[in-house]
């Protein structure tokens, strides 16, 4: 690693900050992950400052107003500030103590000196300063770590993971993010003080916040180990977690557990396909029978996904999406170039519709995850896909409204209606009817034993 001054003086944020604290009399420093990734050559766009006796405020409002920043917004009660500048967030804090109960996840923040807050900080690799001239300061060793690749945490880990659970996921996703190794102490530390782990004393919103980072991340795999190796899977992820030791045959070569990790680290780093790969087969426990067989664990897995993505309080459309590509996934794997009309081409692009691109990226990664020999198919059924797509569009909407239906039958709203539109859908998809209005109505219209 090269020295950090040549980088770090380039920082437009530098010069202001570095007046703004001369014209105050204060010592602060640029803190956290900004150091650690300036070090590793990494691109990180947010900037911490650390600012000594409690005037953090102060350096934020100065710095706002020498910057012609927007005021910056103050929390008085924790001592920190933010700053947007030229569409950047920088954080302000004075250094600090925190002291938790037992119970609860909300500190008690009290002063203390820069060696004391980097003290109380979660590693060692996040607890190096640098000051406004490009000088790295580093007490605790954190450049040493970071060149062995090793996340390490300043305080016992016992104490560092029970005054803030959250730093027990952080490792995980850490360890994804920067392909480190956790010190030995970490793993038994973490399972001795899983429980801290549970909502409320750790809230959903940070839970699911790093579980989309470490999902994101270049290794979702070792992310997820870790999590399982350190006994927090079964209680963030119960239904993943059960998927241990759930054998299956023909191509695959792990158990449901393995397979579902290898997945996840094969697909494409978007957070819905990676989603769908991590919850694709958590139906097969439930639906497992003594002959290896898992009838159905594609709809169960559906609804089971549904409640994971609530409970881990993820938006109803992403909900929907990576339930809907969980109910799907097996379409695209079972496709047979020689046996599927295009009826069955033109139905699984209606029945993907915009998800079509994601489904396909989860297919392959589901077939990478295994010894799968035919995953060239995928690529002959993405061809016809498209030509369905490009020039067939008419067939793939619905061929009429309800009301067509209801004014032509002489019918009111009920379920009749559904199973008429769906019949005619069918008939369109299989070519015995052209997708046009006029045509559907009129046979609609002749045929009344439909």
């Amino acid at each position: 690693m090269g020295p950090p001054a040549l980088t770090a003086l380039a920082d437009p944020a530098f010069p202001p900050l570095r007046q703004a604290a001369a014209e105050l009399g204060l010592r602060a420093w640029a803190v956290g992950g900004y150091v650690r990734d300036l070090l590793l050559g990494r691109t990180q766009p947010d900037l911490d400052i650390v600012v000594e006796d409690g005037r953090a405020l102060d350096l934020a409002v100065r710095f706002a107003q020498l910057t012609g920043a927007r005021s910056p917004v103050l929390f008085p009660r924790f001592g920190t500030a933010q700053v947007t500048w030229r569409d950047r967030l920088i954080e302000f804090a004075s250094a600090r103590a925190e002291s938790y109960a037992a119970d609860s996840r909300k500190p008690e923040v009290r002063p203390v000196s820069i060696e004391q807050d980097l003290r109380r900080r979660d590693f060692t690799v996040n607890a190096m300063l640098l000051d406004f001239d490009g000088r790295l300061l580093d007490p605790l060793g954190g450049r040493v770590d970071l060149e062995r690749r090793l996340l390490r945490t300043p305080a016992e880990p016992e104490r560092a993971f029970s005054d803030d659970p959250l730093r027990m996921l952080r490792a995980a996703r850490l360890a994804a993010q920067l392909g480190f190794d956790l010190d030995p102490a970490l793993l038994p530390a973490m399972r001795r003080l899983r429980e801290r782990a549970r909502p409320p004393v750790l809230s959903v919103e940070r839970i699911h916040e790093e579980l989309v980072k470490l999902l994101l991340s270049e290794r979702p795999r070792r992310g997820l180990e870790i999590l399982d190796e350190g006994g927090l899977l079964e209680l963030l992820l119960p239904e993943l977690a059960a998927c241990h030791g759930v054998e299956q045959g023909n191509w695959h070569t792990h158990d449901v557990f393995g397979h579902t990790l290898l997945a996840v680290d094969k697909a494409a780093p978007d957070l819905t396909v990676r989603l769908a790969a991590l919850l694709h087969d958590i139906g097969k426990p439930p639906t497992a029978t003594p002959d290896g067989a898992f009838h159905g664990h594609d709809l169960v897995g559906a609804a089971m996904a549904e409640e994971v993505m609530t409970r881990l309080r993820f938006s109803r459309s992403e909900t929907d999406n990576v339930s809907r590509l969980v109910r799907l996934h097996l379409r695209p794997v079972f496709y047979e170039p020689e046996n599927w009309g295009a009826a069955a081409v033109r139905r699984l692009a209606r029945d993907a519709g915009e998800l079509l691109q994601p489904l396909l990226q989860l297919a392959r990664a589901d077939i990478a995850a295994s010894a799968y020999p035919d995953a060239w198919k995928l690529d002959d059924l993405e061809r016809r896909l498209q030509a369905v797509l490009q020039n067939e569009a008419k067939v793939l909407r619905p061929p009429v409204e309800g009301g067509d239906i209801m004014r032509i039958r002489g019918i009111g709203p009920g379920p009749e209606v559904g199973r008429l539109k769906a019949a005619l859908t069918e008939l369109v998809l299989e070519g015995e009817l052209p997708p046009e209005r006029e045509a559907i109505s009129a046979y609609l219209a002749a045929h009344p034993e439909l």
